[in-house]
């Protein structure tokens, strides 16, 4: 079956016929970004300083490990963070604080990753503007609100805007949406503060001008059922391994592992992938990203493994936000 990633890759016959769809997304989009710029639309500030991570790309771009990693540095810098996301794949409605044992399926696998992973307030909703206000009510001591996606909803007033590119992917075949995978047109990234290019695996990063460089590698592996003991993937046991992860850019995954030189079979679904009994073995030796993790709690196998993501900004990126913040 074509994949969305593959048909977004390259320009073909189906590519041509979604092409009436994407000028109409094109035309409806642009018209957005223009009563926003002119005034028409009111961008709404929430009181505390606004940081957007976003992407131009649907899915798999890298973002959410990001966010995670920035408001650990956020954190460790003195300040006190707080997220809001859309919660995509949930099915909350309205404005939902996120909790260590909140549901995926009610709130969303990346907002609960942020939650356990980052240990900061998260709060979901499709309104940022409401989900800041609710963030903020509840946690009155935030002091910056990182928003997980949210680029294109203007809505909300940020002060900086971080656009994550994929190296390998890239901005795709160059087309909007559905015909490619742009949500906003490459020009965009010019008005962004600072873009930020995901390298994994052995991935080349492209020609971007003044682009900040990220590099994400598998970094330690634990056992669903027993997540406080961790260990280097060369200390993991020796098995047939089935590689199985639902993210944007499953072969983002399968290339990290591949470098640290594990063998394994692969096995990917579609994004946001709701795991359910039955999808994997119990009895198999499985490796998977967090993200998928954290919907696997209640039924893994013994031998189901979750690995982790160092995410390595290149230096001075940090230095360079907060300076901006602070400013």
């Amino acid at each position: 079956m074509l994949s969305v990633q593959t048909l977004w890759a390259r320009t073909g016959v189906l590519t041509l016929l979604l092409l009436p769809f994407s000028a109409v997304f094109a035309a409806v989009s642009g018209l957005r970004r223009l009563a926003y710029r002119r005034g028409w639309l009111a961008s709404v500030a929430v009181g505390v300083p606004v940081i957007v991570v976003g992407n131009l790309t649907a899915g798999g771009s890298g973002k959410t490990p990001l966010v995670i990693w920035l408001v650990q540095q956020l954190r460790a810098r003195g300040h006190r963070p707080g997220v809001v996301s859309r919660g995509y794949g949930g099915a909350a409605r309205g404005c939902v604080e996120v909790m260590p044992d909140s549901a995926a399926a009610e709130v969303g696998d990346e907002p609960l990753l942020i939650r356990t992973k980052a240990d900061v307030p998260v709060v979901v909703g499709r309104d940022r503007v409401a989900a800041a206000r609710t963030l903020l009510s509840r946690h009155p001591g935030v002091d910056v609100i990182v928003s997980d996606d949210g680029l294109q909803h203007y809505r909300l007033q940020r002060d900086l805007e971080l656009a994550v590119i994929d190296a390998a992917s890239g901005l795709g075949n160059g087309w909007p949406l559905p015909a490619g995978p742009l949500r906003e047109p490459p020009s965009r990234l010019a008005r962004v503060d600072a873009v930020v290019q995901v390298v994994r695996g052995t991935a080349v990063p492209r020609p971007l001008e003044g682009a900040w460089r990220a590099d994400y590698r598998a970094g330690l592996a634990y056992r669903l059922q027993a997540p406080q003991h961790k260990v280097a993937l060369h200390e993991l046991p020796q098995h047939d391994w089935i590689a199985a992860t639902g993210i944007g850019r499953p072969q983002g995954f399968f290339d990290m592992l591949a470098a640290q030189g594990i063998r394994f079979s692969p096995r990917a679904f579609a994004d946001h992938h709701a795991f359910q009994a039955g999808d994997l073995p119990t009895d198999a030796a499985v490796l998977m990203t967090e993200k998928d993790a954290v919907k696997c709690r209640t039924i893994a196998g013994a031998n189901w493994w979750a690995v982790e993501l160092d995410v390595a900004p290149e230096a001075g990126f940090m230095d360079w936000l907060d300076a901006r913040l602070k400013r």
